[in-house]
């Protein structure tokens, strides 16, 4: 490490938490996590590291899983987010969130802090951000593209452990290059996303769903409800029945009155 470099940590923030988020789509509001991947940062180094699989209660698309990789089969046994959000966030401790396209990754877990009734306000740090202010002359942002630019390993695009460390090394690649320019870009401000708590389905509504799934036969299988092909372009082939949200059961119901019954007709 030169002495330049050993400036520019020592300068810059140096402790923090690198994350990533593998999701089901890109609306927080309706889509769910697959795969969480941290890295936690300390004096620049990685000291130790967070990665799991989700079950999101859902089928995962399949343009995601040719983008990612993560199958159904990956994520059926995995658990599910309640399980999995009180470990990180003891994993998280008080440190700030650094991620590329941090908002991203911030309304996901906002929400699900929401729903468990728990504060989770932080500040962060966007490699993204930092890119679009300096690398204005780029092609592309996407990390991916910054990896290849930088000559920074990135074992496995869109794997959430692969690109919370990736963006760590990002960070640390920038802060060299551009942190005497604008110090104040590279330094972690509040994130804000709003986001109101979501209610679990009403028995009411299970019952319903399960009398529709009887009416047009569909399969229930290991607590999912398995949906037909006139379904799957909007709500994929299955659904999670005892981890529905009451907006999430109503769409559900929705959508099997209409479509179905115009199938039949």
């Amino acid at each position: 490490m030169t002495t330049f470099q050993q400036y520019v940590i020592i300068s810059m923030l140096a402790d923090y938490v690198a994350i990533d988020l593998e999701t089901t789509g890109l609306n927080p509001r309706m889509e769910k996590i697959i795969e969480i991947g941290a890295v936690r940062v300390r004096n620049g180094v990685v000291e130790d590291a967070f990665c799991t699989y989700i079950n999101p209660g859902k089928a995962i698309p399949q343009r995601v899983t040719e983008l990612t990789g993560i199958t159904n089969e990956d994520v059926e046994n995995a658990p599910y987010i309640e399980e999995v959000f009180p470990g990180f966030l003891e994993f998280l401790g008080e440190d700030y969130l650094l991620g590329h396209n941090i908002i991203f990754d911030y309304s996901f877990l906002k929400k699900v802090a929401v729903n468990q009734k728990l504060t989770f306000e932080r500040k962060g740090i966007d490699t993204l951000r930092i890119a679009r202010r300096f690398l204005t002359n780029l092609e592309s942002r996407n990390l991916g593209f910054l990896c290849k630019h930088y000559e920074i390993p990135l074992e496995e695009a869109h794997r959430a452990y692969h690109d919370a460390h990736a963006a760590h090394l990002l960070y640390q690649r920038l802060s060299e290059e551009f942190y005497e320019k604008e110090e104040a870009t590279f330094l972690p401000k509040p994130l804000v996303y709003s986001v109101k708590k979501e209610v679990p389905m009403t028995p009411r509504q299970k019952t319903y769903i399960l009398d529709l799934a009887q009416k047009y036969h569909m399969e229930i299988e290991n607590g999912q409800i398995i949906l037909p092909p006139v379904l799957v372009e909007k709500l994929g082939d299955r659904l999670d029945i005892d981890h529905m949200t009451k907006n999430e059961a109503s769409r559900l119901i929705d959508c099997i009155l209409s479509r179905m019954k115009a199938t039949i007709q």
